[in-house]
């Protein structure tokens, strides 16, 4: 049994292996504290509702929302931003269920198998494999269940189990079926392409998927191409070993393998925010790669996503100004207060209750501060029971009496506390990860992201690694304590707008059908 090292006490292989991953030892190290002294857990003073933390938009404001983003196409880079690393594993848990069990273990699970199978997109494809193999499925259904469900998701078959949802059937046309990256594809034609017809998108895939996912696109873009009238710039980017982090036992020790190597995992998907701050955008749209519809609903996610960019257009120049005036230095008492009373009423910003007696070249430095940062505009939608985070007027962990609107995951508060439990059940409206940043600013210069996390919000998982337990850390979630300081601004979203699929069986909803 290999030693096992504790903070200081590092071998000359460990300090190799811990700079193969782009770390130092005092960046381990680091890690290794945030893991003995915990991680507290963040205040809610209250729910966002709309009109207290969520913008509704108003009906006669609508049309100039469209128009300042169909203006913005003439000068802005617009691009969308996908993380499609995920595995589908979680999507097929019951089917793992029963390849595991040899079958369904209740006859009303088995009967609703058989009966939607072949309202799947997929199901060609099973059909295929399957006759390739010398099986004909229909003779499979009744009684060998665990036989297509091996077809379904191993190797044997199509390996759904261990495909991205990236690459899996979602959508089922006459002319044929599309993936989830296809419906993205189609998506990123209607919203993101400028006035030359180009549609910049950029998905994050995981190392052992980043292959097929570009075999899959290079032999289906040109067809989009052709008949969406678009040209397509395609990103492709895997999540940097930097963002790696240490792994540990329950007694935060470093965890190791049986030949004594460190054992590093992925830092969750906060570590995205260093591909997102690679870009080369002035305004990206950030939208999960399960949340997509069929073209029969595409035209109200087009209209939402038209009116969050041009949300962000207008707000984004109303900053700008302000921090033009500023800088110049030629501004009263007066100005300096009507740009406070702007921060305060629109962007959420809370202001020292000293604020009024502060020097008036104190007063710019602060206004400068919370001015001069990323803007995410954040499409919220009602609250009807999915499970994920939501926002909230989350109080400064300074005690300095001052709150700021965040996305907050369950993982994130205490629960053993009464007052935050109530506050958390009260919440009214539910986070789709509906985003549009800006993320220059307002001299035209790309703003470096990773100033702007709280690392004070990472996390602190329980997982396993070949049966034993282990404590993982994972860094600020990308649409939660990454974006922390940004300029954060809440606008109610119609439900229809979120479409998900978590389980296989979402895919059986009416919207995905």
């Amino acid at each position: 049994m290999t030693k096992i090292s504790i903070a200081g006490q590092w071998s000359a292989k460990d300090r190799k292996q811990i700079a193969s991953h782009g770390l130092t030892v005092g960046e381990v190290e680091r890690q290794l504290g945030v893991f003995r002294r915990g991680i507290p857990p963040v205040r809610l003073n209250r729910p966002c509702r709309a009109g207290d933390g969520i913008a509704v938009l108003s009906e006669a404001e609508r049309p100039l929302l469209l128009t300042a983003c169909d203006e913005a196409r003439r000068t802005h880079r617009f691009m969308k931003f996908v993380p499609a690393s995920g595995a589908a594993s979680r999507m097929f848990r019951e089917w793992f269920r029963c390849l595991d069990n040899g079958g369904f273990t209740a006859q009303a699970e088995a009967d609703a198998f058989s009966r939607d199978l072949e309202r799947y997109a997929f199901f060609r494809d099973l059909e295929k494999a399957l006759a390739e193999k010398g099986q004909e499925l229909k003779g499979l259904l009744d009684t060998q269940a665990a036989a297509i469900m091996r077809f379904l998701l191993t190797e044997e078959g199509l390996n759904y189990g261990l495909l991205p949802k990236a690459l899996l059937k979602f959508h089922a046309y006459p002319e044929g079926t599309r993936t989830a990256i296809e419906e993205h594809l189609v998506e990123a034609a209607l919203y993101a392409r400028d006035l030359e017809n180009v549609a910049r998108i950029h998905f994050t895939v995981s190392c052992e998927h980043e292959s097929a996912v570009r075999t899959l696109l290079s032999r289906v873009i040109p067809a989009y191409e052709s008949r969406l009238d678009t040209i397509f710039e395609i990103g492709l980017s895997t999540q940097d070993p930097e963002t790696d982090t240490i792994a540990v036992d329950p007694e935060y020790r470093p965890l190791r393998t049986e030949e004594g190597a460190l054992i590093f995992r992925p830092g969750g998907h906060g570590a995205l925010l260093a591909n997102l701050n690679t870009l080369d955008a002035d305004i990206i749209f950030l939208k999960n790669i399960d949340n997509v519809v069929p073209d029969r609903l595409k035209p109200e996610t087009l209209l939402w996503k038209r009116f969050l960019a041009g949300y962000l257009i207008r707000l984004q120049g109303e900053i700008f100004s302000c921090l033009r005036r500023i800088e110049q230095e030629n501004g009263t008492e007066d100005d300096l207060e009507s740009i406070a009373d702007f921060c305060e009423r629109h962007l959420n910003t809370a202001l020292p209750t000293q604020f009024r007696d502060f020097p008036i070249s104190e007063k710019r430095s602060f206004l400068v501060r919370k001015l001069n940062r990323p803007l995410r505009i954040c499409g919220m939608v009602k609250n009807e029971g999915e499970p994920g985070g939501g926002p909230f007027w989350v109080d400064d962990p300074d005690g300095r009496g001052g709150a700021s609107v965040q996305i907050i995951e369950e993982s994130q508060i205490d629960l053993n506390d009464p007052k935050q439990r109530t506050v958390w059940l009260s919440a009214t409206h539910f986070n789709p990860v509906d985003l549009v940043c800006g993320v220059r600013d307002f001299h035209g210069r790309k703003f470096d992201l990773p100033a702007f996390v709280d690392p004070a919000t990472a996390a602190i998982a329980r997982k396993s690694e070949k049966g034993r337990e282990l404590l993982a850390l994972e860094r600020p979630g990308l649409w939660n304590g990454s974006m922390a300081f940004w300029t954060t601004v809440f606008i109610e979203v119609p439900l229809a707008t979120f479409n998900p699929v978590k389980t296989v069986s979402d895919l059986l909803r009416p919207q995905h059908l």
